[in-house]
């Protein structure tokens, strides 16, 4: 173990240990040749001294060493050193992606979306120059300070996978494409299965498939189906949710082919999320979910590092070969006793055929056995002909053979089958049939083991294929209840998503070709499954007359009401100041939505009220004037009242004058003099106004 302060190739000061994997140990160091920070991964003891693992290490390293791309942690140097085994790579600050996602729970569609396009842009650089990770998951995807997303460990997957090894060393076998569980070919393909399921696990906080073993999670990505992300997270956009499903897909051919036509509809998605752009590649026969055999299940249980236990009947099978293998020879290397009897058995047999030909011959010499009549020789072989002819043709008439079983031959095979026990064959017609290909033979005029005479012709009927069947209705019933009908008759499904204001989420909205439609057995079906109730995007009412508003919300599906109304400075009276969800955002139809409107600006107004009374200086006045002017000289109210002995004085209130504080009440008394001259009074005081 390395220890703080210590040099790697006199070049690499260890400055503490950042991680450790099942295959290594990690370590931040500071390279004092180009004056940086760097990460040295040390390979741990066990695998060190394994030599073809650790060529193979290098060997991957080095190739991986030529990849330089922003979104890949680039390899710098390669080396050895007393034994010890180690990559030095590009020191990112940051965390890894399973650090992030188990921080945040779930990941938005847009981080997720843009977390995933950095990632592959790393991959496809790789893919470029032919170099497949074959471990991509978020254990390896690193996330910096900035925001940068950086693929690590290209190469050395690779070098992993080539060896026997643990299955703690080769990574989580939950991201494992299914050609990897079942340890077959591996291309590019398979690292966009595991990004697909990155993805799930970012927009979802799980992975699909779990188990208590790795041998359970391999064989879930090779026979289950996986539980549509959207369970998991309602508000994913249908755009990234297929994206997901196509890169998860079983078969290679139905995935994207390569990293660039990922990447676009990752692109499409961030403009248009809600958008079902997606082309799913049909299902096949061969895409059906199958059972694992025997031999696959041994090989998963070898790829990932465990004993596959045996039956108890099978260790007696094993113990009985055992003990018969052990009796074929001896100490000495002599046959065993059955073995000798055979030979001798085979021996004598050998001998009393040799004996008996030799007695044949010198009988036939000395004249002891004589064949055929002293007849002329040459009548005899005429007669001899004629007899062996007539024979020949008895026996070619009267022979027997046993009839073949020629079902599930094409027409020329029966011939070549047939013509070999000198039989013929003619066909007989044709006939539908849900198990024997068209063009095989379905039925035969003669029963397989029948007796039947040489030279005889057999009549056989010809398959048209399957015959029709009417396709069944299955819409507005569950997914499984509709799949599971369909695949009962031989049909094979396909599924496809839309949006339904009538089907409740994960029913049939629709089927193509549709029900009663005449097919055959092995015929696609496509069943396009509610996603439920379209998402509606809110409009922005702001600033438009309430009517106006409350129809265009209510016409793109939402349910409007008027919270409140109240005054405002900038909204003009009877339009919209607010609307309890944004304009923009995306909804389930039917959403309740709010609106607040304007009463327009609100005017203040003041309240003067003065009491007025009559000068008691001995005159009789008749009329007083009264003039209210503001802080500026303007006239506010005006008014000329008649005064008469019954009012000693009268109360002056003035209302409605808006925006004022203060201002000046002038009051001029009149009356008329002993000559009959029209004289005033007048006084003046500051007045205040109280706000209403």
């Amino acid at each position: 173990m390395l220890t703080e302060g210590m040099f790697i190739a006199d070049r690499y000061e260890i400055l503490g240990k950042i991680g450790a994997g099942g295959m290594s140990d990690v370590y931040k160091a500071k390279d004092h040749v180009l004056g940086r920070f760097v990460a040295i991964k040390v390979l741990k003891q066990e695998f060190s001294e394994d030599v073809n693992f650790v060529t193979k290490f290098r060997t991957e390293a080095q190739s991986a060493g030529g990849l330089e791309h922003p979104n890949i942690v680039n390899i710098y140097d390669v080396g050895s050193e007393d034994g010890m085994h180690y990559i030095v790579m590009e020191y990112v600050e940051g965390i890894t992606l399973k650090t992030y996602i188990e921080k945040k729970g779930q990941l938005s569609f847009k981080e997720a979306i843009s977390i995933a396009i950095q990632v592959g842009r790393g991959i496809e650089a790789a893919h470029n120059k032919h170099i497949v990770h074959r471990d991509i998951k978020p254990q390896n995807i690193m996330i910096s300070t900035e925001g940068k997303v950086k693929v690590t460990d290209f190469g050395i997957a690779r070098a992993a996978t080539s060896n026997t090894i643990n299955s703690d060393v080769m990574g989580s076998v939950h991201y494992a494409s299914p050609e990897q569980a079942r340890n077959g070919f591996v291309d590019g393909k398979s690292d966009i299965y595991s990004l697909g399921i990155v993805m799930y696990e970012m927009v979802t906080g799980r992975v699909p498939f779990d188990g208590d073993t790795t041998v359970a999670v391999a064989i879930q990505h090779l026979q289950e189906e996986m539980v549509a992300p959207s369970a998991y997270a309602p508000d994913l956009p249908i755009s990234l949710e297929k994206i997901i499903l196509k890169c998860t897909q079983k078969n290679p051919d139905r995935r994207y082919q390569d990293m660039g036509e990922l990447l676009l509809d990752l692109k499409k998605a961030l403009i248009s999320p809600n958008e079902d752009f997606v082309t799913m590649v049909p299902l096949s026969n061969q895409d059906k979910t199958r059972v694992i055999g025997d031999d696959e299940l041994a090989q998963i249980n070898e790829k990932t590092g465990r004993v596959q236990l045996k039956d108890t009947d099978y260790e007696e099978e094993d113990d009985e070969e055992e003990e018969e293998d052990e009796e074929a020879e001896d100490e000495d290397g002599i046959l065993n006793p059955k073995m000798e009897k055979a030979v001798t058995i085979m021996g004598i047999a050998a001998a009393v055929i040799i004996i008996g030909i030799i007695i044949f011959i010198v009988g036939n010499l000395f004249g002891v056995f004589k064949f055929g009549s002293s007849k002329n020789p040459s009548t005899e072989t005429e007669t001899q002909t004629e007899t062996e002819t007539e024979t020949s043709t008895t026996k070619s008439e009267g022979q027997k053979v046993t009839m073949v079983d020629v079902t599930n031959m094409t027409l020329d095979e029966a011939k070549a089958a047939l013509e070999k026990i000198g039989l013929s064959v003619v066909q007989d017609g044709t006939t539908s049939s849900d198990t024997i290909e068209e063009n095989k033979i379905v039925t035969q005029s003669v029963e397989k083991d029948t007796q039947v005479a040489k030279g005889t012709t057999v009549k056989v009927t010809l398959s048209s294929g399957a015959g029709t069947i009417a396709i069944p209705d299955v819409k507005n019933i569950s997914s499984t209840e509709a799949q599971q009908k369909l695949t009962s008759q031989g049909f094979v499904v396909s599924t496809d998503y839309d949006y339904s204001d009538t089907v409740q989420q994960d029913y049939v909205i629709s089927m193509n070709p549709e029900a009663g439609t005449a097919a055959k057995k092995g015929d696609t079906v496509t069943l396009i499954l509610s996603r439920g109730t379209a998402p509606v995007q809110v409009p922005d009412v702001l600033n438009k007359p309430q009517a106006d508003a409350q129809n265009e919300l209510s016409a793109a599906g939402l349910s409007v009401s008027v919270a409140s109304s109240e005054y405002n400075d900038t909204v003009a009276e009877g339009c919209v100041i607010s609307q309890s969800i944004v304009g923009g955002k995306v909804v389930d139809r039917g959403t309740s939505i709010s609106i607040t409107v304007s009463l327009g600006k609100k005017s203040v107004y003041y309240t003067c009220s003065k009491t007025i009374e009559i000068p008691d200086d001995g005159n009789e006045y008749t009329k007083v004037d009264i003039v209210l002017t503001d802080d500026n000289g303007n006239t506010l109210n005006s008014q000329s009242s008649a005064v008469d002995d019954s009012t000693p004085s009268f109360s002056y209130r003035v209302t409605d004058i808006p925006d004022i504080s203060s201002g000046t009440l002038k009051v001029t008394w009149s009356y008329v003099d002993e000559d009959g001259e029209t004289q005033t009074t007048e006084s003046s005081e500051k007045v205040t106004f109280t706000q209403q």
